[in-house]
């Protein structure tokens, strides 16, 4: 085992990347079996993996929650979380990498770069976090190295940096020429074997092996000067500039093997470890407090400071996920919760295995660990020391493109709903719940069908809750088509003591800059002012409900022309109901237009799925805007009825492969497509 100073040094933070299918899981299951953690090997396709024990990962078989294990290798440790590829679950891949230190980027032999491959290897640029590149699935039928190589460079525009040369192809393969080392590694059933390199592979190893030293020494001063003087790298001078070509960002090393076929996995966790940064290797986490930008280093002696990344909340209690930028933390502490502005106690600390945990007393600077006791911290949350208050950046959380509407089939169930979706959204941020102020239904909204359907099936797994999901009611509005003039109103009210009396005459008009516009024109004091605001009060009252469906009325002006008082009866209230009931008989009166909310979509697309994306929006009753083509894809910009968006980011997904993808941004309303006049 080798020895460090530091032992911070000797701690690796790393997610799993790739697209949906190409191999993460089997990558995670088979480091977790080389490591000694676990001592049988979990499939996917049995259920039977550490990381996707969720009974609907089970079920679906594909990675739906990021999972954080812990494993040893070569005296190191590795915190490892096992991330989503699904493009629904992009949030917990983004909250990952907010606290990872560096990835692996896994990739399938024969596909290369796929979309979500490229969402999530965008993602690791906005974070900064160094990678290294697994082309998995060597053993399949049409498996490529040098195809899959250059999809990455063409697609991800990083500098490859192949140090393995496969031993094999498809069926045949059976190991790596390590091209730094320049030896064989070759796998049997559960072994792997190091030997010299075969007689018939040595041209082809000394080529690559060249080719990868000229690439590194465009890339690296010190590599360059060497390489001008001798012609040559040495294996310590590679390594080395490999190291800091990829911690810098500069390049990504690139390997090759079949997890299924536990291939390759050994070299891997050997570059894990040689190539990919500790935490001491990062900048000093940078924090705000009273406004000021602070550092802290990854010193357990400083302050402490974490970011919550992850809530995992239960009918037994509240599993938090922290990473640890610096100080200690030990059970019993206080801290203090710089988001919520509140004291949490630290009942116990685990070092997490997926599903099952192991208690640890104290966790330090670089430790990825889920605590207990903690009450309102959410993902995140900052948790520093009290004396040394600090507020890091928390995660971004993407706007949501899909919405249901949500609702207890038994009306006794309500509140065990609204606490069920609370807990939802408490450990997934990317969920939004909310109830419509004009319908009254309670609206669920996510990145996509499968993640509302994941969360919906959740409620009725965990809690037992029955539940049905149906379209949200879109909220309309009324407008008016061709207003009305010298509509008149008289409110007489007289039942003993002081009457009621307002006489109106009111002017109604589109109005084409939107809303509510009301004028007064009356002259000669005929109604005094304060009876004019109180006019318009009651006007304002009668846009509440249109004549059409009882939809909010909005763009058009009411003028009150003219109008009379009585010495005695008149009054705020009585001109305010006249104001109301003159608006609602004017409205009547009026050829009134139905409005439905539109929204902009933009849609980007493989430029050979286009003509479909069209067809489909016109069908929607889109009106294409705009299309403009970039790097291979196009971006068509389009007006689409919210209404005709239901099921779209599956149909656009179907249509597409699964690469398209859209945004979509409320422009406001438009007519609907039979306007009904009311006289």
């Amino acid at each position: 085992m080798r020895t460090h100073l530091n032992p911070l040094a000797v701690v690796r933070n790393l997610g799993i990347l790739a697209h949906v299918d190409a191999g993460k899981t089997t990558v995670t299951e088979r480091i977790l079996f080389a490591t000694g953690t676990t001592h049988k090997r979990g499939e996917v396709h049995d259920g039977t993996t550490v990381t996707d024990f969720d009974p609907q990962e089970r079920d679906r078989g594909i990675t739906i929650f990021a999972a954080a294990v812990s494993c040893a290798w070569d005296g190191h440790r590795i915190n490892l979380i096992d991330t989503p590829g699904h493009v629904d679950f992009a949030d917990e891949v983004e909250r990952a990498l907010r606290v990872l230190d560096g990835a692996v980027a896994v990739f399938d032999a024969v596909a290369g770069v796929e979309p979500q491959s490229e969402s999530v290897w965008r993602q690791a640029d906005r974070h900064g976090v160094p990678r290294i590149a697994f082309v998995n699935k060597m053993d399949r039928a049409g498996a490529d190295l040098d195809a899959a190589v250059a999809s990455i460079r063409e697609r991800l525009h990083p500098a490859p940096l192949v140090v393995q040369l496969p031993i094999g192809a498809e069926d045949t393969f059976t190991g790596v020429v390590d091209l730094v080392r320049m030896r064989a590694l070759l796998w049997t059933d559960d072994a792997v074997e190091d030997v010299p390199l075969p007689e018939d592979l040595r041209g082809a190893a000394h080529e690559r092996r060249r080719t990868l030293e000229e690439a590194v020494a465009e890339l690296h001063p010190g590599a360059l000067e060497e390489f001008c003087d001798t012609g040559t790298l040495s294996e310590g001078t590679l390594s080395s500039a490999l190291r800091e070509v990829t911690r810098d960002g500069d390049g990504v090393v690139v390997l090759c093997g079949s997890a299924y076929r536990n291939r390759g996995v050994e070299p891997l966790l050997d570059a894990v470890v040689a190539y990919l940064p500790s935490p001491l290797d990062v900048p000093p986490v940078r924090g705000t407090h009273e406004g000021e930008e602070q550092a802290r280093p990854a010193d357990p002696a400083a302050p402490a400071a974490a970011l919550a990344f992850k809530v995992h909340a239960t009918s037994t209690g509240r599993l938090t996920y922290l990473r640890i930028y610096s100080g200690t933390i030990e059970k019993g502490d206080t801290l203090w919760d710089a988001s919520a502005r509140r004291t949490e106690r630290i009942g116990r600390i685990l070092r997490v295995q997926a599903d099952r945990h192991a208690p640890l007393d104290r966790a330090v600077a670089g430790d990825i660990v889920a605590v207990v006791g903690l009450k309102s911290a959410r993902a995140g949350s900052t948790l520093c020391a009290p004396d040394a208050p600090l507020v890091l950046e928390p995660p971004g959380v993407p706007e949501p493109v899909v919405a249901v509407a949500v609702e207890s089939r038994r009306a006794g169930d309500t509140d065990r709903m609204a606490s069920g979706l609370a807990r939802l959204t408490e450990e997934d941020p990317s969920l939004v719940v909310r109830t419509d102020p004009e319908t009254g239904q309670t609206v669920l909204s996510g990145m996509g069908e499968l993640h509302l359907e994941v969360a919906v099936e959740k409620l009725r797994r965990e809690l037992g809750l029955e539940v049905n999901v149906g379209r949200p009611r879109v909220s309309y509005r009324e407008t008016v088509g061709r207003g009305v003039s010298g509509l008149v109103f008289r409110h007489v009210k007289q039942d003993g003591g002081a009457g009621q009396f307002a006489h109106v005459v009111l002017d109604v008009e589109p109005y084409a800059e939107g809303g509510f516009d009301f004028r007064s024109a009356v002259v000669g004091g005929r109604v005094p002012q304060e009876y004019v605001r109180a006019v318009e009060a009651g006007c304002r009252d009668a846009l509440a409900e249109g004549p059409l469906g009882g939809h909010p009325v909005t763009g058009l002006r009411v003028t009150l022309t003219d109008g009379a008082t009585h010495v005695k009866d008149s009054s705020d209230t009585a001109f305010r109901t006249a104001g109301r009931l003159g608006l609602r008989a004017a409205l009547r009166a009026c050829a009134m237009v139905l409005l439905e909310p539109v929204v902009e979509v933009t849609v980007t697309v493989p430029e050979d799925a286009v003509g479909g994306v069209l067809g489909d929006l016109a069908a929607r009753r889109g009106r294409v805007t705009g299309s403009v083509t970039r790097a291979g894809a196009a971006v068509v910009t389009a007006t689409v009825p919210l209404a005709e968006l239901f099921g779209y980011a599956t149909r656009l997904r179907s249509r597409t492969q699964g690469r398209g993808t859209f945004t979509a941004r409320p422009t406001g309303y438009a007519p609907a497509p039979v306007a009904t006049p009311v006289r």
